[in-house]
């Protein structure tokens, strides 16, 4: 079978080291004789797996022990539960922007267990750019943002000096795709299925002081992330394989370096968006200063030529193409992953169908 071209937005493309190390996994995992997936996740060999993945983390965002990593289960809509229940108490305020789908989903969580604070939005223009020049208040509990906006196509790639407001930010979707201060972060939460894993776990990453500033609020136990922290990620049975394949796509991004990683990612952009704003057929949907390097949303200006368009891809085994169901359109999604050679490939599908509809 020819290579198939992987653009879907989640679960997304993953490099071919953790697919290979994950099926020699599922026959014989460590030598143990026994599958991945049905070995013991209290073994020293699993423990292993959790413990490198931890350090990965921290290794690629340089964090020292200040920070607790965690992989927790519920995927990112759970931590939109997690953090208000955790942090917000009677008469708190938590402060968030809305710039997409999931960022209200935050908000709309956040309401149920304190004060939240809607400083800025970019919903006026179907949250196609990100606001800015907005103002954190002194008093909020914390602050939070998301970085990149998968359904939406923007990504913030500075964020706002928050003056001592405690820093929290959703990265499910540009994770480990560029160097940033992590330092700088109080919590970075992360879905595994967009960037660095399959399916099933979420990375999370709390530095400890701002941990200590909850109070005394009674918290069910599967929710408290001291209760996560002190049994290092396993107080329950953890996503024993999807963390398995996040540690070797941790391995892999490690090796090849974040730096290198960022300019891997700017090249695939840059040569999509360049085609997108050349082709007479296409349209970007995106303010420019705010275009996201992992998801590309763009549209066909003749409405009418879309499906034929997605069959026309599909036929030279570029998928996942077709937009959000929410948005329409086009999305093509740029992960570590993808290869500079699948976007090329894309592009040259672009330029053939413009020579044919001329």
């Amino acid at each position: 079978m020819s290579k198939v071209h992987n653009f879907s937005a989640g679960p997304a493309i993953l490099p071919q080291s953790a697919i290979d190390a994950s099926v020699a996994a599922l026959q014989d995992f460590a030598g143990t004789g026994l599958s991945l997936i049905e070995v013991s996740h209290r073994s020293k060999e699993y423990e292993a797996v959790v413990a490198e993945a931890t350090q990965l983390v921290k290794d690629i965002l340089k964090l020292d022990d200040n920070y607790a990593v965690l992989f927790l289960q519920g995927g990112a809509s759970l931590q939109f539960d997690m953090i208000p229940m955790n942090w917000l108490n009677e008469g708190d305020t938590a402060v968030y922007t809305n710039t997409g789908v999931w960022a209200s989903r935050a908000i709309k969580e956040a309401k149920l267990f304190g004060n939240v604070n809607v400083v800025a939005s970019s919903e006026d223009k179907n949250f196609s750019y990100l606001p800015k020049g907005y103002t954190i208040p002194s008093e909020a509990k914390y602050f939070h943002c998301t970085s990149n906006n998968t359904i939406y196509g923007t990504e913030m790639f500075n964020f706002p000096e928050t003056n001592g407001v405690p820093l929290v930010c959703d990265m499910s979707s540009d994770i480990f795709s560029r160097p940033f201060d992590a330092t700088k972060f109080d919590m970075i939460y992360a879905g595994a299925q967009k960037n660095m894993g399959p399916a099933g776990t979420t990375l999370v990453i709390i530095k400890k002081s701002f941990l200590e500033t909850r109070g005394t609020k009674k918290i069910p136990t599967m929710l408290d992330y001291a209760v996560h922290i002190e049994n290092g990620s396993m107080y329950n049975t953890p996503s024993v394989f999807a963390i398995f394949v996040c540690m070797h796509t941790l391995r892999w991004i490690k090796a090849i370096g974040i730096e290198a990683m960022e300019n891997l990612n700017i090249s695939k952009a840059n040569l999509l968006y360049t085609e997108i704003d050349r082709n007479t057929l296409f349209s970007g949907t995106v303010a420019k200063e705010d275009r996201s390097r992992m998801n590309v949303n763009f549209v066909l200006n003749n409405t009418e030529f879309e499906t034929e368009f997605i069959k026309f891809c599909e036929a030279k085994n570029l998928v996942g193409l077709k937009g959000h169901r929410s948005v329409g359109g086009l999305r093509a999604s740029l992960y570590n992953a993808l290869e500079i050679e699948s976007v090329q490939v894309l592009v040259n599908a672009m330029q053939e169908f413009e020579k044919l509809k001329a």
